[in-house]
Order: structure tokens, then C-alpha cells, then sequence
């Protein structure tokens, strides 16, 4: 399945039926008055957040969704039928805007969330609210009202529990593979992973969370260097981060340093969140190899994917870390 994370697509509630002009007419009634029904009120188009969806690949197939018009009134006071709602699916984490003023509309987070984007137009009048004693034979009535209409830009946010920051062969998408089920594309050469890749990592019994494989940041990404800034979004809806340099590094702290300066430089928020490093590749390491001490709060985990190596004493304070974060209020659990 091909990973679409951003889409820009159309919506139109449906118009208002228009209100009925019509006029009571039975044997021996003569002048029976007004009787024109109301027009239907035009469908609503909702959007509703699906976790069984995981990409916005339909939207790029799918440009326009246009809801039912309401039916117009009839006589006999008969108001005509509303028209048909919408209900379009999207991602949990979707961020919707309107592409014209760039405003945020909503944002859908949790599964089964749903909101109304669209407003369906009223229906209008028919004759038979219009009659006065002075007017007792109105022969008109109101058009039903517009529907409203969007342009939508979507961007997809993963929602992980971990996020996997590193540069391009720092070992993210094979300890995704050995930690989960997930299977992305493994090779030795830089940029191996061009989409993100999310996995479930169990833990002991019952227990699980999620770990994304964000494709590999290089100094200057937050100015479009790289893949540019167009997967760091994903980073932002993580609640830990787990930052990740290779043993066979030139200079592991000022590899470190780096990923946090473009981390700081996309969003400067992304550095409160809580995180891990992972010095990785450990089998290949030198035996007088001494694991650096990047940052005095931060714990540093040395591992070895591969061989298997430190993994049991990752996950564990993974879960440590991912169960503090759950605990937490849903505002602060993650941006």
C-alpha cells in the first residue's frame, strides 16, 4: 500500500430545497389558503477519524464529495425530504485545514471522532407561513439556502507511542523489524526508508505500543536538505522519541547534537518531549568501545539489533516511558 500523507480535496453540503407555493383546493373550498410545504434541509458532510485507515492514499483518487440537496416542499403542507449526509473516513491524526485561509478546522485524533465540516443548507418557506390578514393568498416562497462549500488540505500526523529519530543507516528500520512485525525495505546505502513504517512492539503479556520508522534526517532537513521537512511532521504526534547513532560513527555526540538542532529548528517543542538514545550497531563495535555520555538527563542504551543484544533493557524502559506518558492528562500526552 502505497503511504499518501498529505491530499487536498473538495466538500459541498447540499443546498435547501426550495418552499412550496400551492394552494388548498377541494370541492366546495374555494379560497382554502395557502399550503405550500418547506424544502428539505441539504446532507451534512462529516468527517470521522478511523484507526483501520493509516493513509490518505483514497483522497488522491477521490477529489471532490458532494452531499444530497434537500427536496423541494410540496403542497398539502408536505415539507420535501432532506438530503443525504456524508461521512468521509479519514486517519486518526489528520490535521484538517481550509486551504484558503489556512485555518485548522479540526484536528481528528481519537478513533471515532467526528465532526462536522460541512453544513447542509436550510430549506426554505413554503407560502403557508407567509399569510397575513392582509395578504391571505401569498404566492411566493423562500429558495432554500446554500450549502457550505471547502476546499480541504489534509496532513497526516502518525500517532505513535515512539518515534525513531536518526540518520540515514542508523539501524532504524532493522530494529523496527526485530522489535515488531513490521517488514520495510532493509540496505546499505542511505535512504533506504522513503515512508514512514509503523510497528506494534509487545511487551511481556497483554501489553503493546506503537513504534514509528521516521525515514532518516541529515544535517540541514528542517531547510529541505534530504528528504526535507516533509516526514518530520510525524515526529510531532510521537510521545517519546527515541534518538539513534551508529557505534561506526565519526563523532557520536555531534551526531546527536545535530539531530536535536534540526529537531529544535522544525519545532522547538519536539525537544520537551521525553526520549531515549540508543548507541546501535554494538556487534560491529571495537571492544575497547566506551558508550559516550550524550546528555546528562538522558539515558544512553546500547544495542545490538542484530545480534539481539540490549534489546530486552530497551523496551523495558520503552514501556517505562510510554506507560508515564499514558498516565498523563490527553493534552499533554503528545502534541
Amino acid at each position: 500500500m502505497k503511504f499518501v500523507d498529505s491530499a487536498k480535496i473538495s466538500v459541498k453540503a447540499g443546498d435547501g430545497g426550495r418552499g412550496c407555493v400551492s394552494f388548498r383546493r377541494e370541492k366546495f373550498v374555494p379560497k382554502g389558503g395557502p399550503d405550500g410545504g418547506d424544502g428539505g434541509r441539504g446532507g451534512h458532510v462529516y468527517l470521522r477519524a478511523n484507526r483501520q485507515l493509516a493513509t490518505l492514499l483514497d483522497f488522491k483518487y477521490r477529489k471532490s464529495y458532494i452531499a444530497d440537496r434537500g427536496a423541494h416542499g410540496l403542497g398539502a403542507r408536505k415539507t420535501g425530504r432532506d438530503g443525504g449526509d456524508i461521512i468521509i473516513g479519514v486517519p486518526c491524526g489528520t490535521v484538517v485545514r481550509n486551504a484558503a485561509t489556512g485555518e485548522v478546522m479540526c484536528d481528528m485524533v481519537v478513533d471515532g471522532q467526528e465532526v462536522q465540516i460541512a453544513k447542509g443548507g436550510r430549506g426554505g418557506q413554503g407560502n403557508q407561513h407567509f399569510a397575513t390578514a392582509t395578504r391571505q393568498a401569498p404566492r411566493f416562497a423562500q429558495p432554500g439556502e446554500k450549502g457550505d462549500e471547502f476546499e480541504l488540505e489534509m496532513e497526516l500526523k502518525l500517532m505513535a507511542d515512539v518515534g525513531l529519530v536518526g540518520f540515514p543507516n542508523a539501524g532504524k528500520s532493522t530494529l523496527i523489524s526485530v522489535l515488531s512485525a513490521a517488514r520495510p525495505k532493509i540496505a546499505d546505502y542511505p535512504f533506504t526508508t522513503l515512508v514512514p513504517n509503523l510497528g506494534i512492539v509487545r511487551y511481556e503479556e497483554y501489553k503493546s505500543f506503537v513504534m514509528a520508522d521516521i525515514p532518516g534526517i541529515i544535517e540541514g532537513a528542517a531547510e529541505g536538505r534530504g528528504l526535507g521537512i516533509q516526514f518530520l511532521r510525524h515526529i510531532e504526534r510521537t510521545k517519546i522519541l527515541l534518538i539513534m547513532v551508529s557505534s561506526d560513527s565519526e563523532d557520536i555526540a555531534a551526531e546527536y547534537a545535530t539531530l536535536l538542532n534540526e529537531l529544535e529548528k522544525f519545532e522547538p517543542a519536539l525537544l520537551l518531549k521525553p526520549r531515549l538514545a540508543v548507541i546501535t550497531k554494538m556487534d560491529i563495535a571495537p571492544e575497547d568501545f566506551v558508550v559516550p555520555e550524550l546528555d546528562a538527563a538522558i539515558r544512553v542504551i546500547p544495542i545490538s539489533s542484530v545480534a539481539g543484544h540490549g534489546l530486552k533493557a530497551l523496551k523495558d524502559e520503552l514501556w517505562k516511558q510510554v506507560s508515564l506518558q499514558n498516565q498523563q492528562p490527553l493534552e499533554n500526552a503528545g502534541n
